[in-house]
């Protein structure tokens, strides 16, 4: 049985999560008049409802099988320019006010701070795309066992040298969410997530090494199947088989498409405007100026139908758009909520809460072409460690992968470690892949980087 051929089942009907979605506004409305009888300002208020089915098997066994049902109320009041928050996973009427009451003397208690405050009134959201990302999968334990179990066996069953197994997970989500302010705003939403991973172990000549696969989706029909999410799991177990270290040396670097995104979320982090306003980050007072080659375009597509990424606005309700954070290689744009963007006198980008679709435009070239461009050197397929100074830009990580000659991979690599600093990696990109990882919620391709250092032995 495959996912993409799983019967699929609406949930109770759309008239079932609108109702969802209007007690959900009725609870907020509450929440915020409570608020301005308690002499608020202004007031922001959300609130989520989500259920879900996660289910683990290994070795042909069943681990886990998880219901999960959870949610939560959390409300921020404004005495001016004194700020207090309070949440509670209790939503009765009674809880919910008892709630705003400890936000509103939290508030009370707090210091002044000039930047506090609800977003500016003509930032939030006024129009409200039509996102796709609402595909419930009504399936049973039953049926999420056979997927999960088939998936495993696709991979044990790929080659005798794979030895052991980690299991196979499959999960499912959906859920309601509910944002409202004393300014106006008023606006929810249904989605769903739904996931299938796959970990197996392979031994030869006493050596063992571990790989995995995934696959995740807003639908499920769009997960790849599951004997495919085994099988890939398998190779790329297989691939590491024979492992060993390399010399210290200089040597190109070609970062996967499923790791490059991390090189991503280090720029995304330079240019917060939390790191911004303390001054601690590599890029300060970059903006407008050349960080990448010129080719290289960095953008938000946050409207994506059906992205795992894409939403109609931020955590703070200020509408979210299309643009580009990086053009022809110089920065346009630094990303920000309202709180750091009044810190640094500018405007909110609507990214309270993060970043939607990170896009970094493809190039021209698969892997193994990129492999090609880069002759000999170094293919990072796995990262360890958290060692990146955002401060400085200064890199240094744990890393497995590949060595190249010929632009051909000759042996598969482990226990290195490559350094440099980000800066000089960001202007040394030499090639970006057109082999794009779509499963987060940042899309790019393989990352060729010209020159770092690799110490091994």
């Amino acid at each position: 049985m495959s996912v993409g051929r799983q019967e699929l089942k609406g949930d109770a009907g759309p008239g079932t999560e609108k109702q969802r979605l209007d007690e959900l506004a009725e609870l907020i409305g509450r929440s915020l008049d409570s608020a301005a009888e308690r002499g608020a300002s202004g007031a922001e208020a959300a609130v989520s409802v989500d259920r879900g089915l996660s289910v683990a098997v290994r070795m042909g066994e069943v681990e886990t099988i998880e219901y999960h049902r959870s949610q939560g109320f959390g409300v921020t009041v404004y005495f001016g320019h004194r700020k207090g928050s309070a949440s509670s996973t209790d939503l009765s009427p009674t809880a919910v006010a008892d709630t705003v009451a400890a936000a509103c003397r939290i508030a009370q208690y707090a210091a002044e701070d000039p930047y506090a405050g609800l977003p500016d009134a003509d930032t939030l959201a006024r129009e409200f795309p039509k996102l796709d990302v609402f595909h419930p999968w009504n399936l049973d334990a039953d049926g999420a066992i056979g997927i999960a179990m088939e998936c495993e066996n696709a991979a044990r069953g790929f080659d005798p040298e794979i030895s052991n197994s980690e299991g196979a997970s499959l999960d499912t989500f959906q859920g309601v969410r509910m944002l409202g302010n004393t300014l106006g705003f008023m606006h929810g939403y249904a989605s769903s997530r739904h996931s299938l991973s796959c970990s197996v172990i392979g031994q030869r000549d006493g050596q063992m090494q571990r790989d995995d696969w995934w696959t995740v989706a807003r639908a499920p029909q769009d997960l790849e199947a599951a004997a495919e999410v085994g099988r890939k799991a398998a190779e790329r177990t297989l691939s590491r088989l024979g492992a060993r270290s390399l010399t210290t040396r200089q040597c190109p670097v070609v970062f996967a498409a499923d790791i490059a995104s991390s090189l991503l979320g280090h720029f995304i982090a330079a240019i917060r405007g939390g790191n911004l306003y303390r001054k601690s980050s590599f890029l300060l007072d970059c903006l407008g100026k050349p960080i990448f080659p010129e080719f290289v375009r960095i953008h938000e597509q946050p409207h994506l139908p059906r992205a795992l990424g894409s939403v109609p606005y931020d955590s703070e309700g200020v509408a979210t758009y299309p643009r580009d954070l990086v053009s022809q290689g110089v920065l346009q744009s630094y990303v920000l909520s309202t709180y750091s963007a009044r810190k640094l006198g500018l405007k909110s980008t609507g990214n309270a809460g993060g970043v939607h679709n990170l896009t970094v435009e493809p190039g021209l070239l698969g892997l193994p072409e990129l492999l090609k461009t880069m002759d000999s050197g170094l293919l990072v397929t796995e990262m360890m460690g958290q060692g990146v100074n955002i401060v400085t830009g200064d890199y240094s990580r744990g890393a497995a992968g590949f060595w190249v000659e010929n632009g051909v991979i000759q042996y598969p690599v482990e226990e290195i470690t490559i350094a440099g600093n980000l800066r000089s990696m960001f202007r040394g990109i030499q090639a970006i892949g057109s082999d794009v990882d779509a499963r987060g919620n940042t899309r790019t391709g393989s990352i060729l980087i010209d020159s770092m250092t690799v110490a091994g032995n």
